[in-house]
């Protein structure tokens, strides 16, 4: 009977060991896979495809008038996606208020080899901060939002009491003083450090979604410095929702996407959900070699930071939105100016990148058209990126997406001077 007992407990050990393990190994599989992903770790040698030599394209042409403009931009464009190897390249235009032209290059899936169209949806990264920043906007048109009283006003029971006296302008601008993801000079929220690394827990509350970051230390006085945060922005959706009295996302359907017709522009679909025209997002071996293989990416879930970084959309959708700021009856034309003016740090000196309220306002420069100024937001997501400009000068909107990464943005986001010197110098008949 001692010798029955003895292997029962024995195998009663194994089994908790076995456990032991396999709950060690559930824990540890998504931090490989963010370290993986960053080229710190090894990739799983299975699963990469190459990509075709030829590629199809697709073009929606809304005005006749830009015909020509549209062909030569698309021919720029694939150029652009051979150039860096990308799966696809999906780019449209808005002139004077209007969706003119959309066009897409390659692929929206390399393994069933389901080419893109102007009807695939990407992951937008932080071009969700000019989302954000659009709903901003109209609540302060409504009077429901000011910029510089205390967010605490809006959300009595924020979490951490540093946070009280902070501003939405502040917030919007990163000067707010709140750590980004997995900063090292401050104190962290460990527990929220994991979901950071792992990207597998789904909020559909923003408040909730704070406890990510909340125990996190700030890491500058209020004001002081300028640190791009997506978590503050986080916060931002969050106080947005408190002075709106409707969740964050609600919000965003009411006064940005419902109003501009914004059909395609969703939550980027978690770990275990899917989504119509949802291009597949592709990982490099090296994201400085161009040359190779692609994997796709390893699933994660992006809603804890959707104001920030958490969208898919279409470029079709967002030179709706885009263009919407070019309407005063949407937008007052006092918030949009206060909107695309350079903040000020609290000694006097603007911001060393330019950055506006949720936008950067910049000065570009396109052969055969001349310098002008524009609003704009680029994004980096897992295997995507995205580039949002809006020319007030020449009441024009450009929209760039891909599923892929590279390893200079700029690689992938200058085909916008082809684009925007082919529509401006296009000549309407």
């Amino acid at each position: 009977m001692t010798n029955f007992f003895n292997l029962i407990s024995g195998h009663k050990f194994k089994i908790l060991g076995l456990l032991f393990i396999l709950l060690l190994v559930v824990f540890l599989y998504p931090v490989y896979g963010f370290f993986s992903h960053r080229d710190t770790l090894p990739l799983s040698p299975f699963g990469w495809i190459e990509v075709p030599d030829v590629a199809p394209s697709t073009i929606q042409l809304l005005d006749a008038r830009y015909a020509q403009a549209g062909e030569s931009a698309l021919d720029h464009m694939e150029a652009r996606r051979a150039l860096i190897n990308a799966p696809s390249l999906s780019a449209a235009v808005a002139m004077n208020g209007k969706l003119v032209w959309a066009g897409t290059t390659g692929w929206a899936n390399l393994k069933t080899q389901t080419p893109a169209t102007p009807a695939t949806r990407y992951r937008i990264g932080s071009t969700s901060k000019a989302i954000t920043a659009t709903a901003l906007a109209r609540l302060v048109d409504a009077g429901l939002m000011d910029l510089d009283g205390p967010i605490s006003h809006y959300v009595d029971d924020l979490p951490n009491p540093a946070w009280y006296d902070l501003t939405a302008r502040q917030l919007a601008s990163h000067m707010a003083g709140i750590a980004h993801y997995g900063q090292e000079d401050v104190t962290k929220d460990w527990a929220g450090f994991y979901h950071v690394l792992a990207m597998q827990a789904h909020y559909s509350s923003m408040k909730d979604a704070l406890e990510v970051f909340d125990g996190t230390t700030l890491r500058s006085t209020p004001g002081s410095e300028f640190y791009y945060s997506s978590q503050g922005t986080v916060l931002l959706g969050a106080v947005m929702a408190g002075a709106a009295g409707k969740s964050y996302l609600d919000l965003v359907k009411k006064q940005v996407l419902g109003p501009n017709a914004m059909t395609s522009t969703i939550v980027a679909p978690g770990i275990r959900e899917g989504a119509d025209n949802l291009a597949t997002f592709y990982k490099r071996r090296d994201q400085n070699v161009y040359e190779g293989p692609l994997k796709p990416w390893r699933p994660v879930d992006l809603s804890p930071r959707l104001p920030g970084g958490g969208f898919a959309s279409t470029s079709s959708d967002l030179v709706k939105m885009g263009a919407a700021w070019l309407d005063s009856s949407y937008i007052s034309a006092e918030t949009r100016a206060t909107f695309w003016t350079h903040q000020r740090l609290t000694n006097g000196e603007l911001n060393p990148q330019h950055y506006a309220i949720g936008w950067r306002f910049n000065d570009f420069t396109v052969e055969g058209v001349g310098t002008f100024k524009g609003a704009n937001h680029g994004g980096v997501s897992r295997g995507a990126q995205s580039w949002l400009m809006v020319i007030p000068e020449h009441n024009m909107v450009v929209a760039i997406n891909t599923n892929i990464k590279t390893g200079h943005f700029p690689d992938f986001g200058m085909v916008y001077k082809d684009i925007v010197r082919e529509f401006l110098t296009a000549i309407p008949k």
